[in-house]
């Protein structure tokens, strides 16, 4: 009889997940491993923190890995579960924002049979080690694998989870256009690796990941495994320029514009009045913020094509 690689698997399905759109992906993913002759525990609950505590007792149970059903904030919470363990995480994506499934791991976006047969495939091959980012401010921290934004991306953050319609990846451009209207400088104190500087900016984002916001190549060269963290910075500009850079995010040739600043680093510090940091399309704390990069601190599952 063949052995199994890791046999014992638990799903994390977060049911509202794109508005609760694709409620059954969980269900097909659990039966598709049940198929392989693997344990399946899975774990579902309308509750968030509760889903990351089910997820957290399966981790320290021993799983041999962690899958989590949903977007971008479901990917987190899997990260903070499995950053600093030896328990892989996959995603299958099913999410409004699926930019951690699509840009860093290689996941196929919009078919879901291939995308189960990719992670089942996952299964078979030895685990992918990438970075991790640590945001810490007064009282608290938490880990992301893909982005950090506080600035105009956090604002339009800030109403996309509050969209009712439209459904999907174009919520975002409607709640940029949203955002534009009300469109000024922010004024910042940053420190990269300990030189500080004041700056003006409208848009500031802390990247891991090449990709968010349903498919924008904020950073296009950044790697997960590098070592190192992206910062994007969008000096102010009018709303028309604004409007004339945005379509070129979806290629990264915005960076070719003198106003787009990308820099990297290991330790940065956003210092800001009346701002709140977002990652991965969660709402994490106001500022100021320390985030600092953990070299190959995630396992994952091995899905890049």
């Amino acid at each position: 009889m063949t052995t199994l690689s890791r046999p014992h698997i638990a799903v994390a399905v977060n049911p509202s997940a794109a508005q609760g759109a694709h409620r059954d992906y969980g269900h097909r993913l659990v039966e598709a491993l049940r198929a392989t002759g693997r344990q399946v525990s899975e774990l579902s609950t309308d509750s968030y923190e509760h889903l990351e505590s089910l997820a957290r007792i399966a981790v320290n149970d021993g799983i041999d890995a962690l899958i989590v059903v949903g977007g971008d904030g479901t990917a987190q919470l899997g990260t903070n579960v499995c950053v600093n363990t030896a328990t892989p995480l996959g995603v299958l994506p099913s999410g409004t924002g699926n930019d951690t499934a699509e840009g860093i791991l290689g996941m196929p976006i919009g078919d879901i049979d291939a995308a189960i047969v990719r992670l089942i495939a996952s299964l078979d091959k030895p685990l992918w080690r990438i970075d991790a980012g640590r945001m810490s401010w007064n009282g608290g921290e938490r880990w992301f694998c893909s982005t950090m934004s506080a600035g105009f991306d956090a604002l339009v953050n800030e109403t996309v989870n509050h969209l009712a319609f439209p459904k999907g990846p174009s919520r975002y451009t409607v709640a940029m256009l949203i955002e534009l209207a009300k469109l000024k400088p922010i004024h910042y104190t940053v420190t990269i690796d300990g030189k500080k500087t004041t700056e003006q900016a409208i848009l500031t984002t802390i990247a891991n990941n090449s990709q968010y916001g349903g498919g924008m190549k904020i950073c296009p060269e950044a790697k997960p495994d590098d070592g190192l963290l992206d910062m994007m910075m969008v000096r102010p500009l009018s709303r028309f320029d604004f409007i004339r850079i945005y379509p070129k995010v979806f290629k990264g040739t915005h960076v070719t514009d003198p106003r787009v600043v990308i820099r990297q680093g290991k330790k940065f510090r956003l210092e800001s009045p009346d701002l709140v940091g977002y990652s991965d399309g969660e709402r994490i704390a106001p500022l100021p913020m320390d985030v600092e990069v953990a070299p190959r601190a995630l396992p994952v599952l091995d899905t890049r094509p």
